[in-house]
């Protein structure tokens, strides 16, 4: 029961009582909370109150909406660190999650004048263009769009591009990776973002750049990746 006379204001007090109960185990991770009708009839407050009490926890992160299904108790956030340059499939592996894609396209074209300059190419020089979305245990994580040179990879396929890419340069291609610049910027997920990750419009997301080169200083891809906030979060340790 809300307390009425409480300095507090209502939706504050719904986000304590359900944050209480994922606390103590009441709802486990995973598991779905009671819809906002069913939250309404047991607090007897406006659905309005309930939704800026869910949307709070949202926020937070301790709970998270798939878009026509409802909304869930969130698995603790997935922690990258900023040192190291690992893949996808790496980074998910050595979690202990089971890491698949979705491939959404892959084509050759004529870059921007912006990728090829990235690149080190030539304008008219062709690159691949891979559209992923990226998935840990069967759940959508990250849209990606890679641009790769042709010329590095010629004989590059969409059914290679389905496994660890990283892995295919090493393994296949006997060449090594050397390091990596990364830009991270917040945004709000677009509809088409949103759908594909299975969000509801507006979410927050991460908007990352990431610009690869092998070991002898050439450059192999330029990613373009929105992840999802509530699931992803990064960490870097700063020394003075």
């Amino acid at each position: 029961m809300l307390n009425k006379k409480s300095p507090l204001p209502m939706y504050v007090q719904i986000e304590e009582n359900l944050r209480g109960k994922i606390r103590e185990g009441s709802f486990k991770k995973g598991d779905p909370i009671p819809s906002e009708r069913e939250l309404t009839d047991t607090y007897k407050v406006s659905r309005m109150t309930v939704r800026q009490a869910i949307m709070n926890l949202v926020n937070e992160g301790l709970l998270y909406r798939e878009k026509g299904k409802g909304t869930f108790v969130s698995d603790e956030k997935i922690e990258q660190p900023l040192q190291g340059l690992t893949s996808f499939t790496e980074d998910m592996l050595s979690r202990g999650m089971e890491p698949s894609n979705e491939l959404l396209s892959f084509e050759t074209l004529t870059p921007s004048p912006d990728i090829a300059n990235k690149l080190h190419i030539q304008n008219m020089e062709e690159v691949y263009l891979v559209k992923r979305i990226r998935h840990a245990d069967r759940r959508p994580m990250a849209i990606e769009s890679t641009y790769i040179p042709v010329k590095l990879f010629p004989s590059l396929t969409s059914a290679k591009v389905l496994g660890s890419f990283y892995q295919y340069i090493q393994e296949e291609e006997q060449l090594a990776i050397g390091g990596a610049s990364q830009f991270i910027e917040a945004a709000l997920a677009d509809s088409k973002e949103a759908e594909l990750l299975q969000i509801n419009e507006p979410s927050a997301v991460l908007h990352i750049e990431r610009l690869s080169y092998l070991t002898t200083g050439t450059p192999f891809e330029v990613v373009r990746s929105t992840y999802r906030a509530d699931r992803y979060k990064f960490s870097s340790e700063i020394k003075r």
